[in-house]
Protein backbone atom coordinates (compact mmCIF):
# COMPACT_ATOMS: atom_id res chain seq x y z
CA UNK A 1 0.00 0.00 0.00
CA UNK A 2 1.74 3.83 -1.00
CA UNK A 3 1.93 5.72 1.59
CA UNK A 4 2.11 9.44 0.80
CA UNK A 5 3.40 12.55 2.54
CA UNK A 6 1.28 15.42 2.31
CA UNK A 7 1.42 19.22 3.66
CA UNK A 8 -1.45 20.72 5.44
CA UNK A 9 -1.95 23.56 7.80
CA UNK A 10 -1.35 21.05 10.68
CA UNK A 11 2.00 19.91 9.09
CA UNK A 12 3.16 17.04 7.10
CA UNK A 13 0.20 14.15 7.32
CA UNK A 14 0.98 10.83 5.91
CA UNK A 15 -1.51 8.78 4.20
CA UNK A 16 -1.66 5.25 2.84
CA UNK A 17 -3.76 4.72 -0.45
CA UNK A 18 -5.18 0.94 -0.38
CA UNK A 19 -7.90 2.37 -3.29
CA UNK A 20 -7.92 4.43 -5.55
CA UNK A 21 -11.42 5.85 -7.79
CA UNK A 22 -11.41 7.95 -10.77
CA UNK A 23 -15.05 9.62 -10.97
CA UNK A 24 -16.08 10.08 -14.84
CA UNK A 25 -18.65 11.68 -16.74
CA UNK A 26 -19.31 14.14 -13.33
CA UNK A 27 -20.51 17.63 -15.33
CA UNK A 28 -23.16 19.25 -13.02
CA UNK A 29 -24.80 20.08 -16.65
CA UNK A 30 -26.26 16.78 -17.48
CA UNK A 31 -27.60 18.26 -21.27
CA UNK A 32 -23.64 19.16 -21.73
CA UNK A 33 -22.57 16.18 -20.17
CA UNK A 34 -24.91 13.97 -22.90
CA UNK A 35 -23.53 16.25 -25.45
CA UNK A 36 -20.03 14.98 -24.32
CA UNK A 37 -20.75 11.00 -24.63
CA UNK A 38 -22.15 11.93 -28.25
CA UNK A 39 -19.14 13.63 -29.11
CA UNK A 40 -16.94 10.95 -28.24
CA UNK A 41 -19.27 8.37 -29.46
CA UNK A 42 -18.28 9.75 -32.87
CA UNK A 43 -14.33 9.21 -32.54
CA UNK A 44 -15.45 5.72 -30.91
CA UNK A 45 -15.21 6.21 -27.50
CA UNK A 46 -17.55 3.90 -25.81
CA UNK A 47 -20.43 5.38 -23.48
CA UNK A 48 -20.60 5.20 -20.24
CA UNK A 49 -23.33 2.53 -18.48
CA UNK A 50 -24.19 4.50 -16.08
CA UNK A 51 -23.91 8.69 -15.48
CA UNK A 52 -21.34 9.27 -13.29
CA UNK A 53 -18.97 6.21 -13.19
CA UNK A 54 -16.49 5.03 -10.70
CA UNK A 55 -12.99 3.42 -12.22
CA UNK A 56 -11.26 1.57 -10.08
CA UNK A 57 -7.78 1.84 -10.72
CA UNK A 58 -4.49 0.95 -8.52
CA UNK A 59 -3.50 3.08 -6.18
CA UNK A 60 0.20 2.63 -7.24
CA UNK A 61 -0.46 4.61 -10.01
CA UNK A 62 -0.85 7.86 -8.14
CA UNK A 63 2.63 10.08 -7.88
CA UNK A 64 4.68 13.16 -6.57
CA UNK A 65 7.52 13.11 -8.81
CA UNK A 66 7.89 15.95 -10.91
CA UNK A 67 8.05 13.28 -14.22
CA UNK A 68 6.10 10.58 -15.95
CA UNK A 69 6.60 8.24 -18.51
CA UNK A 70 4.16 7.58 -20.91
CA UNK A 71 3.85 5.08 -23.83
CA UNK A 72 3.68 6.88 -27.51
CA UNK A 73 2.56 10.34 -27.69
CA UNK A 74 -1.50 9.65 -27.34
CA UNK A 75 -2.21 10.99 -23.77
CA UNK A 76 -3.27 13.80 -21.94
CA UNK A 77 -3.40 15.33 -18.53
CA UNK A 78 -6.74 16.90 -16.96
CA UNK A 79 -6.92 18.59 -13.50
CA UNK A 80 -9.16 17.26 -11.26
CA UNK A 81 -9.97 17.79 -7.56
CA UNK A 82 -8.84 14.89 -5.43
CA UNK A 83 -10.60 13.76 -2.58
CA UNK A 84 -8.50 11.44 -0.16
CA UNK A 85 -9.95 9.56 3.66
CA UNK A 86 -6.95 9.85 6.01
CA UNK A 87 -7.11 6.77 8.78
CA UNK A 88 -9.29 8.66 10.68
CA UNK A 89 -12.44 9.06 8.60
CA UNK A 90 -11.15 12.97 8.05
CA UNK A 91 -11.60 13.76 4.92
CA UNK A 92 -9.05 16.23 2.81
CA UNK A 93 -9.15 17.37 -0.57
CA UNK A 94 -6.08 18.19 -2.98
CA UNK A 95 -5.25 18.49 -6.78
CA UNK A 96 -4.36 15.37 -9.23
CA UNK A 97 -3.84 14.84 -12.93
CA UNK A 98 -6.57 11.85 -14.89
CA UNK A 99 -3.51 11.06 -17.27
CA UNK A 100 -4.88 8.93 -19.42
CA UNK A 101 -3.97 7.06 -22.99
CA UNK A 102 -6.58 9.05 -25.70
CA UNK A 103 -5.82 5.82 -28.14
CA UNK A 104 -6.62 2.90 -25.63
CA UNK A 105 -9.72 4.87 -24.96
CA UNK A 106 -11.32 4.49 -28.10
CA UNK A 107 -11.51 0.36 -27.00
CA UNK A 108 -11.65 0.73 -23.22
CA UNK A 109 -12.03 3.67 -20.95
CA UNK A 110 -11.40 1.67 -18.09
CA UNK A 111 -8.16 0.42 -19.09
CA UNK A 112 -6.98 3.41 -20.18
CA UNK A 113 -7.13 4.94 -17.06
CA UNK A 114 -4.98 2.48 -15.83
CA UNK A 115 -2.17 2.27 -18.05
CA UNK A 116 -0.92 5.87 -16.86
CA UNK A 117 0.03 7.48 -13.88
CA UNK A 118 -1.84 9.93 -11.77
CA UNK A 119 -0.30 12.99 -10.72
CA UNK A 120 -1.19 14.34 -7.51
CA UNK A 121 0.04 17.66 -5.51
CA UNK A 122 2.25 17.33 -2.48
CA UNK A 123 -0.30 19.90 -0.40
CA UNK A 124 -3.64 19.10 0.81
CA UNK A 125 -6.56 21.47 2.66
CA UNK A 126 -9.50 20.17 5.46
CA UNK A 127 -12.47 19.25 3.18
CA UNK A 128 -14.38 21.54 6.30
CA UNK A 129 -12.57 24.15 5.13
CA UNK A 130 -13.74 25.15 2.25
CA UNK A 131 -16.79 23.11 2.11
CA UNK A 132 -19.01 25.74 2.86
CA UNK A 133 -17.98 27.96 -0.55
CA UNK A 134 -16.50 24.63 -2.51
CA UNK A 135 -18.21 26.06 -6.00
CA UNK A 136 -16.46 29.00 -5.75
CA UNK A 137 -12.76 27.20 -5.92
CA UNK A 138 -11.15 27.55 -9.28
CA UNK A 139 -9.52 24.85 -11.33
CA UNK A 140 -7.06 25.77 -13.57
CA UNK A 141 -4.30 23.78 -16.17
CA UNK A 142 -1.77 24.94 -18.67
CA UNK A 143 0.26 22.79 -21.22
CA UNK A 144 3.76 23.16 -22.59
CA UNK A 145 3.28 21.69 -26.33
CA UNK A 146 6.35 23.60 -27.51
CA UNK A 147 9.56 24.70 -25.37
CA UNK A 148 9.87 27.82 -27.72
CA UNK A 149 5.92 29.28 -27.01
CA UNK A 150 5.68 28.83 -23.26
CA UNK A 151 2.46 27.63 -21.67
CA UNK A 152 -0.54 27.63 -23.34
CA UNK A 153 -4.21 27.75 -20.66
CA UNK A 154 -5.43 24.32 -21.56
CA UNK A 155 -8.35 24.39 -18.59
CA UNK A 156 -10.05 26.64 -16.39
CA UNK A 157 -13.41 27.03 -14.39
CA UNK A 158 -14.94 26.31 -10.75
CA UNK A 159 -16.13 23.76 -9.07
CA UNK A 160 -19.27 24.60 -9.36
CA UNK A 161 -19.31 22.66 -12.99
CA UNK A 162 -18.35 19.30 -11.37
CA UNK A 163 -21.31 17.65 -9.24
CA UNK A 164 -20.86 18.55 -6.01
CA UNK A 165 -17.98 16.09 -4.30
CA UNK A 166 -20.20 15.22 -1.26
CA UNK A 167 -23.03 13.43 -4.04
CA UNK A 168 -20.20 11.90 -5.96
CA UNK A 169 -18.72 10.42 -2.61
CA UNK A 170 -22.74 9.24 -2.22
CA UNK A 171 -22.09 7.08 -5.13
CA UNK A 172 -19.31 4.91 -3.90
CA UNK A 173 -19.66 1.61 -2.14
CA UNK A 174 -21.38 2.40 1.35
CA UNK A 175 -22.18 5.92 0.28
CA UNK A 176 -19.05 7.60 1.63
CA UNK A 177 -15.42 7.77 1.13
CA UNK A 178 -13.79 4.88 3.60
CA UNK A 179 -10.73 5.53 5.24
CA UNK A 180 -7.68 4.71 3.36
CA UNK A 181 -9.63 5.32 -0.33
CA UNK A 182 -8.77 8.58 -2.45
CA UNK A 183 -11.01 9.73 -5.50
CA UNK A 184 -10.33 11.90 -8.40
CA UNK A 185 -13.03 13.70 -8.95
CA UNK A 186 -13.58 14.63 -12.73
CA UNK A 187 -12.65 17.77 -14.95
CA UNK A 188 -13.42 20.54 -17.25
CA UNK A 189 -13.23 21.05 -21.12
CA UNK A 190 -9.87 21.42 -22.82
CA UNK A 191 -9.72 24.84 -24.61
CA UNK A 192 -9.28 24.30 -27.80
CA UNK A 193 -9.72 20.00 -27.84
CA UNK A 194 -7.90 17.39 -25.96
CA UNK A 195 -4.44 17.18 -26.94
CA UNK A 196 -0.68 16.11 -25.60
CA UNK A 197 1.77 17.83 -24.26
CA UNK A 198 5.52 17.85 -23.44
CA UNK A 199 4.77 19.64 -19.79
CA UNK A 200 1.65 19.84 -17.44
CA UNK A 201 0.86 22.66 -14.94
CA UNK A 202 -2.46 22.66 -12.83
CA UNK A 203 -3.82 24.58 -9.50
CA UNK A 204 -6.60 24.53 -7.73
CA UNK A 205 -7.09 28.30 -6.06
CA UNK A 206 -9.48 29.18 -2.84
CA UNK A 207 -10.42 32.64 -3.65
CA UNK A 208 -11.81 33.63 -0.10
CA UNK A 209 -8.20 32.75 1.56
CA UNK A 210 -5.89 33.17 -1.13
CA UNK A 211 -4.73 29.78 -0.80
CA UNK A 212 -3.46 27.68 -4.16
CA UNK A 213 -2.13 23.90 -4.35
CA UNK A 214 -0.44 23.65 -7.72
CA UNK A 215 1.63 20.97 -9.14
CA UNK A 216 4.09 20.66 -12.18
CA UNK A 217 5.10 17.73 -14.20
CA UNK A 218 7.11 16.82 -17.43
CA UNK A 219 5.70 13.99 -19.65
CA UNK A 220 8.41 11.45 -21.41
CA UNK A 221 6.60 9.90 -24.15
CA UNK A 222 8.36 6.32 -24.38
CA UNK A 223 8.44 4.88 -28.16
CA UNK A 224 5.83 2.23 -28.78
CA UNK A 225 8.33 -1.15 -30.30
CA UNK A 226 6.28 -3.95 -32.11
Amino acid sequence: MPVFTFQTAHGPQQIAIAELVVAGWTGRDADAVQHHIAELAALGVPAPSQVPLYYRVGAELLTQDPEICVLGAETSGEVEPFLVSDATGALWLGLASDHTDRALETLSVAKSKQVCPKPVARELWRLDTVLPYLDDLTLHSEIVEDQAQGKTRYQSGTLGAIRPLTDLMKGLPGGRLAPGMAMLCGTLPAIGGIRRANAFSMALHDPKSGRTIAHDYKITELPLIS
